[in-house]
């Protein structure tokens, strides 16, 4: 059996189960994680003597036993050319943080729409967990990481994608954004177009989880055009003077730094700008919860620094564009765990579901559907790993130039 035969007495069932076992009418009706669930405690009256759950929760740090629900590198009996034991090591301690810590927050987060509190922020940046998820770099020198499970010089992009699987594994949509999704995309260009000046007011405040950044490119009349955008920039003297709007700015309601495509004399030109005079942001009501802070964001004759531009003046398409690269293979390294935990919890659910007196994996329709989503991660979980291999062998250029059109392929 896949679940611990319970008593239930509740007044849906009370007439035809009550004082016998209906664990077979309870599971008609919820799913077994619903016995977990301190309100529903007292369904729970007792067990069937000489009968043990199959599938009972997790423990933090450990893997599921369902098929299918964790990649091949982590399931027993199998091998990997890109894994080592070090990635499985890390994979226990992020698996342990994301579900001790941060699981019970998006919980409450996804529920309330409120924005993730500072407790977790403060735990992720001790952890250097917002560090990591830029992936390997400079800004990792010195650091300890995850309690040192592994050194910043060893940290490749199979630990990073790590962190946002298993972000992916205990979070919503809206959470995973909520934490910090604006600080990843809207770091990198600082990381690697601003002057040592600019990285150094920004950078230590932003990894530590004191300030928040946020990528300001799509526009409501530009939207994934982004060779429309219609926010401008015009110098007046050492300052660029910025007006414009800019929608769907992940994290954009609490930042206090916004990455910013904006258009100039010589052509596009990206600048951080720092929340102040000008600058004000309103919540966007969206599809998902409120926890992730997307924002609408007005630019009003905002005055910027020139010492802020990230890049060349004119050259902001490049800086723009190359960035996209990491984001979505972050999207589809979250996209992925997501996908994996939808598969597990159809296969319990079928294999737990009894109709016309058999399970609903008994029936084909069923068995073909399962499959074919079987097979859709997994192909998807191999290109990933491909083209994660691909990145800790070039530079950012490299990838730049050869990876956007795998990376775009494999997110759609």
């Amino acid at each position: 059996m896949f679940n611990e035969p319970v008593f239930v007495t509740d007044s849906l069932t009370e007439k035809s189960t009550a004082g016998q076992d209906a664990t077979q009418a309870f599971f008609g009706l919820h799913r077994q994680e619903v016995l977990f669930k301190p309100q529903y405690a007292r369904l729970q009256i007792g067990k069937i003597t000489g009968q043990e759950e199959t599938i009972r929760p997790l423990a933090p740090g450990e893997l599921s036993q369902v098929p299918y629900a964790e990649p091949t590198w982590l399931s027993k009996g199998y091998f990997s050319p890109y894994y080592s034991e070090g990635h499985r090591k890390f994979q226990v301690a992020a698996r342990k943080f994301f579900v001790e810590v941060v699981q019970p927050e998006s919980a409450r987060c996804e529920e309330s729409g409120k924005r993730i509190s500072q407790e977790v922020f403060d735990k992720m940046a001790e952890a250097n967990i917002i560090a990591m998820r830029l992936g390997p770099g400079k800004h990792l020198k010195g650091r300890t990481l995850l309690g040192g499970v592994v050194k910043p010089e060893e940290f490749d992009y199979f630990h990073e994608g790590i962190i946002h699987a298993e972000l992916a594994r205990v979070s919503s949509r809206a959470v995973v954004d909520g934490l910090l999704a604006g600080l990843v995309i809207g770091v990198p260009p600082i990381l690697n177009y601003g002057s040592p000046e600019l990285q150094q007011k920004v950078i230590p405040d932003a990894l530590s989880g004191k300030k928040y950044v946020a990528l300001a490119i799509s526009e409501a009349f530009a939207g994934s055009d982004v060779g429309g955008l219609q926010t401008t920039a015009v110098r007046d003297g050492d300052y660029w003077v910025v007006t414009g709007t800019k929608k769907w700015i992940t994290n954009g309601t609490f930042a206090d730094y916004f990455t910013t495509g904006c258009k100039t004399e010589t052509g596009f030109t990206v600048l951080l700008i720092e929340r102040g005079p000008g600058v004000t942001t309103k919540q966007i009501k969206t599809g998902y919860s409120s926890v992730a802070g997307t924002a609408y964001i007005t630019f009003d004759k905002v005055r910027v620094p020139v010492s802020h531009t990230l890049g060349k003046v004119g050259n902001g398409m490049q800086v723009i564009l190359s960035n996209f690269n990491h984001e979505r293979w972050m999207v589809i390294a979250c996209s992925i765990s997501a996908q994996r935990l939808v598969v597990e919890e159809c296969l319990k659910w079928a294999s737990q579901r009894l109709v016309f007196g058999k399970p609903l994996t008994s029936q084909p329709v069923i068995r073909a559907k399962l499959a074919a989503m079987i097979s859709r991660v997994e192909a998807c979980q191999n290109w990933y790993e491909s083209v994660t291999f691909q990145m800790n062998q070039m530079s950012y250029n490299e990838m730049s130039n050869k990876l956007a059109g795998p990376i775009g392929l494999l997110k759609q």
